[in-house]
């Protein structure tokens, strides 16, 4: 027998090996619970991913969801979906899904653990719209089960940015104090600041129910539970909701189910992006997202670093954030408005700091403004909108900045004005904005039942500002 013979042989022995290896079924090895402090759990026996879900069973016959965070030599550390009461030591541990084979086939957008299986999907699709669910995807309005073939994994691979369509097209919110002065476009990720009762629901529900999107996707994260039902009854309403995905996971779920929910909403908009439709997401509140990473990771022993967070909560801010934008050509766009909120009214919040370096604008609701009665309280001097330059016309541009110099020298000299102090006739420009500072106020008011188109948002601002020049030349002609 020649050696090509020979091995010959050993190719057709080795692929019957192979054969009857594949016929025989996966079995997966279980473990069991070691320790449960606070919202871990350790368990030792599996060798599993980060990311990969698991079963805990208690003694009762009923199951415990869980997903595998970290680990440290043989010990997983897992995060429950929900509590954990009635688990005991040693109780049994297993995979969630058998543990798939590496896949053949790669696809640009899926996104694999590392035993090469496909990251968890959830539903998606048109089938989801009006509807309201949890961060699993499961149905929280009663309407019965969601009627959809299509799922999404949470987290998908991030787009080449060279790849991306540019910011270039306006984006209508239907609020006339941002459409004229912080003009926001298609693709456009914003942040809006704002401290505990400024009005920042019922800005968010104006812009959900006015803005010209195809698709609006709602995250309402580490929330109130009673503000969920009255954000989507009283702020959004049935016509918004008709149009809307909500994704609910209220402050007393899990921070799995917290980070899960704010991962599912934005899964759910790039679904909808990749399908060609413009869609507007809004998150609330993307400060509470950080909270619920904090959680997790100071659990599993990650070290603090700024005022209490531990570093991956800024490496997992701008991985969430940069999945929204426009998309490569020939799909939509997602546009996003991510709520901040900012304790104790302090815009040097570490989250707040973050949140303005990542994101491409911020509107800064003022206390103030609010406890004077003026909504919004959008505080135009210290909000800006990075895309406005490639969006407006320099006419506009240049109204813009007359508006908010006129603005800002009337603050800056409100206490003389309103003790008297100030003489009219000492600063021409200060006259000026004192004439029209009513007029401006009443520019930037709006009533949330009131939508104001972008057309008609510039068409007023120039109005306004055009009676403040034939105030000027009226004024040369007296002197």
């Amino acid at each position: 027998m020649t050696h090509a013979d020979h091995a010959q042989r050993w190719r057709e022995f080795l692929g019957r090996c192979g054969d009857a290896v594949a016929g025989v079924a996966t079995h997966n090895r279980s473990g069991h619970l070691t320790r449960v402090a606070g919202l871990v759990m350790e368990a030792v026996g599996l060798r599993l991913p980060v990311g990969s879900g698991c079963t805990v069973f208690l003694p009762d016959g009923q199951n415990v969801q869980a997903e595998v965070v970290g680990f440290s030599g043989e010990r997983l550390y897992l995060m429950p979906q929900h509590d954990v009461y009635g688990l005991a030591p040693g109780a049994r541990v297993a995979p969630a899904e058998p543990i798939a084979q590496p896949l053949l086939v790669h696809h640009p957008r899926a996104t694999y653990g590392g035993n090469g299986a496909l990251a968890k999907q959830l539903p998606a699709g048109a089938g989801l719209l009006g509807r309201v669910v949890d961060g699993n995807g499961d149905p929280l309005d009663r309407l019965g089960p969601l009627i959809t073939d299509t799922h999404v994994a949470l987290q998908s691979r991030p787009i080449n940015p060279l790849e991306r369509k540019p910011i270039s097209d306006v984006l209508d919110v239907g609020v006339r104090a941002i459409n004229a002065m912080l003009t926001v476009g298609r693709g456009q990720r914003m942040g809006l600041f704002a401290g505990s009762g400024v009005g920042k629901s019922v800005l968010l529900g104006m812009m959900a129910r006015y803005t010209s999107a195809d698709v609006i996707v709602v995250g309402l994260i580490g929330e109130r539970g009673r503000e969920v039902q009255e954000f989507i009854e009283q702020i959004l309403g049935h016509a918004g909701l008709a149009r809307a995905v909500v994704v609910a996971a209220p402050a007393d779920t899990s921070p799995l189910m917290r980070l899960q929910g704010a991962a599912y909403a934005t899964a759910i908009a790039e679904h909808f992006r990749d399908e060609g439709r413009n869609v507007l997401l809004i998150m609330d509140s993307l400060t509470r997202y950080a909270m619920a990473q904090r959680e997790i990771a100071l659990a599993i022993g990650e070290p603090p670093a700024t005022k209490g967070y531990p570093p991956s909560v800024f490496a997992k801010l701008p991985q969430l954030v940069e999945r929204a934008g426009n998309g490569a050509a020939g799909s939509g766009s997602i546009t996003a408005f991510y709520t901040v909120l900012t304790e104790g009214d302090d815009p040097q919040d570490p989250i707040a700091d973050a949140a303005r370096a990542i994101l491409d604008g911020h509107v800064v609701l003022s206390r103030t403004l609010a406890d004077e009665g003026h909504y919004p309280a959008i505080d135009v001097e210290a909000s800006i909108s990075r895309a406005m330059n490639q969006l407006v016309t320099p006419q506009q541009f240049e109204q813009v900045r007359r508006f908010k110099s006129m603005l800002s020298r009337y603050q800056r000299s409100r206490d003389l004005i309103s003790v008297g102090a100030y003489v009219s006739g000492s600063d021409a420009e200060l006259d000026r904005a004192i004439a029209l500072y009513p007029r401006m106020q009443g520019f930037l008011r709006q009533d949330m039942n009131q939508r104001e188109s972008h057309e008609g948002s510039i068409a007023a601002l120039r109005d306004l500002l055009g009676e403040a020049a034939t105030g000027n030349e009226g004024n040369a002609k007296n002197q």
